[in-house]
């Protein structure tokens, strides 16, 4: 059983309330549907479940949704909270329009809350700086460059970790969701134009130069998702989130407005006058360009996430829950990665000895994904 999220690739928890499912901390399932989601409590994304347990876990999510009294229910939504802590959310038979409603505001209205307490608490600790400086005599100058230095640490974080074209790692960072961005095709599609930079971590090579990939198809949307989630980090306000879906509702399906907006942002992109900057200018950049990524307008950010997702989730309702697997054993597998980045070889051997012996291994030479019986 997979335990991390897809999208963050942050670790899910676990429950001790549904037997049949003990991952996670807040579950939503809409049993005449069949679907299950994990929601992650990091980045609120809903995690579609691939496993074969699914309808035993609806089940049993639908008994205890109905056994508790801690539940606030609509005609459509229901939220329970279980004396275990874990919380269920019950889909009905909602609107379209209204069950996205529902389930992005939700998500991009925590997500809003926590980015106000993060800048409030950064203001504060900026703040109480400032006046300590200023106390002991330090130049304003001096703050402004320290201010330099942490835009810089913000920009150069990494935001996903993935495999060029050619198998390399490389990896994603702030900055690149101010140049990436969506393009139309030929045949009225569109496909994601990626820039990164080689490695999954610093140090890695000495080319630091960006680089650009063109991913197209199921990959396109699954990493579409993945970080327009971390474009849309500041969430939403819920006039916002009704306007994100309303722009869906306009264009009729996820399907056909996805390459609307592909030519909308291809269009400001060009308009910008920046397609061109050198490689000097594009690290000195503070905002992000007209058309990329993070540079759409608020609401169409988030709509384009909400598309994105459920494409990737209708594609594994179709039957082709392979995809979906895969999606999970890369998330599993970057993230067992990333958590051992800075760990020396001696201190992961002496782990594996303890353990019993080396994970067996595939013919990358990496780890093979954690999975929870």
């Amino acid at each position: 059983m997979y335990t991390t999220c897809i999208y963050c690739h942050h670790d899910l928890g676990s429950n001790e309330a549904v037997e049949e499912f003990p991952v996670g901390r807040r579950l939503a399932f809409d049993a005449a549907m069949g679907r299950l989601w994990v929601v992650c409590r990091r980045c609120e994304r809903w995690n579609l479940s691939p496993l074969d347990t699914r309808w035993e876990a609806i089940e049993a999510c639908e008994r205890r949704f109905r056994d508790t009294r801690l539940r606030v229910s609509s005609d459509n939504i229901g939220l329970a909270r279980l004396a275990e802590g874990l919380e269920l959310v019950r889909v009905g038979q909602p609107h379209r329009d209204e069950f996205a409603a529902w389930r992005y505001g939700d998500q991009f209205g925590r997500r809003r809350k926590r980015a106000i307490a993060y800048s409030a608490a950064g203001g504060a600790a900026v703040s109480a700086v400032l006046i300590g400086g200023a106390a002991a005599g330090v130049s304003i100058g001096a703050f402004g460059g320290m201010i330099g230095v942490v835009q810089q640490w913000w920009l150069d974080r990494t935001v996903d970790r993935l495999w060029d074209e050619s198998g390399e790692p490389v990896r994603v960072q702030r900055r690149h969701l101010y140049t990436s961005r969506l393009i139309p095709t030929y045949d009225n599609a569109w496909e994601l134009v990626v820039d990164h930079v080689p490695g999954w971590k610093k140090g890695d090579t000495v080319d630091k130069a960006r680089r650009s990939m063109i991913v197209s198809g199921d990959e396109a949307v699954r990493l579409g998702s993945r970080l327009m989630a971390q474009a849309n980090r500041r969430g939403g306000k819920k006039s916002v989130v009704r306007d994100a879906v309303a722009r869906i509702e306009a264009a009729g399906h996820p399907d056909a407005f996805l390459p609307q907006i592909a030519r909308t942002a291809e269009r400001d992109y060009l308009a910008s006058g920046k397609t061109d900057l050198s490689e000097k200018k594009l690290k000195r950049l503070n905002k992000p360009i007209p058309g990329s990524l993070a540079g759409l307008g608020d609401d169409v950010r988030l709509a384009v996430e909400m598309a994105t997702q459920e494409q990737s989730e209708r594609e594994a309702m179709q039957g082709e829950l392979k995809a979906l697997e895969a999606m999970w054993r890369q998330a599993e597998e970057i993230a067992h990665i990333a958590d051992n980045l800075f760990v020396p070889e001696s201190v992961d051997a002496f782990i594996r000895r303890e353990r019993g012996g080396a994970r067996e291994t595939d013919d990358t030479g990496l780890s093979a994904p954690r999975e929870r019986n």
